[in-house]
């Protein structure tokens, strides 16, 4: 299997460093368990649910197209959400995971943050890589009384920099390319052509418009 040179700022760069330590070292699954993703046809969400895949895990991602969605089912995900169109995001969490959730991976925030920590197992594991949806809001979030949910099922929630793992990148693109070339990972590229259109594709990723890595060819 080739591997494209443009993988250096994807799957064997930051963002494939972000989701193999971000979901191993936080989340650190066990085959059966099931894990969330919210963000999931991105470029961590995406390699984050296949890594999941691997450990033997139940995964159940959300995106925000009927594109995406097909994308998620077709590297692996056991359910794939469309959360623009379902009219309850509670509800098709449940129906997706009947037995409640072990592990979410959140790129999102907001609103899926808390819905899915309402439904998450005794002693599940948190990790928090994003909050998206709120980089850009004109008026401050409205505080969400998440803490009881916290306490009450003894989560375990942490938010990470990749960078704290910096000495181990090595080890994690060794792993990550022997999974490219056994066919176990798969990656996705958004590919804008022209550097002028470097801002365009940048404020592409706050519209959800790219699936995996979004890279801009100069």
């Amino acid at each position: 299997i080739s591997i494209s040179p443009s993988t250096a700022v994807g799957v064997l760069g930051m963002p494939g460093a972000t989701a193999y330590f971000g979901f191993l070292r936080i989340c650190t699954p066990k085959a059966g368990e099931t894990l969330v993703v919210t963000g999931a046809a991105g470029a961590v969400g995406s390699l984050v649910g296949q890594i999941a895949k691997i450990k033997g895990c139940k995964v159940v991602g959300f995106a925000g197209s009927d594109d995406k969605v097909a994308y998620l089912k077709s590297i692996g995900f056991d359910e794939a959400i469309n959360y623009k169109t379902v009219t309850s995001l509670s509800d098709a969490l449940k129906k997706a995971c009947p037995n409640g959730v072990d592990m979410f991976f959140d790129n999102v925030g907001g609103e899926f943050f808390e819905v899915v920590l309402s439904q998450m197992n005794s002693f599940g594991r948190v990790s928090v890589c994003g909050a998206i949806s709120q980089y850009n809001l004109e008026q401050p979030a409205t505080a969400r009384p998440v803490s009881g949910l916290i306490l009450m099922n003894q989560l375990k929630v942490e938010g990470f920099y990749v960078s704290h793992w910096g000495q181990q990148w090595p080890e994690a693109f060794k792993e990550l390319a022997q999974w490219i070339q056994e066919g176990k990972l798969k990656y996705e590229e958004t590919v804008t052509e022209g550097f002028d259109k470097m801002f365009d594709a940048f404020l592409g990723l706050f519209k959800g418009e790219n699936t995996g890595k979004a890279v801009v060819k100069v």
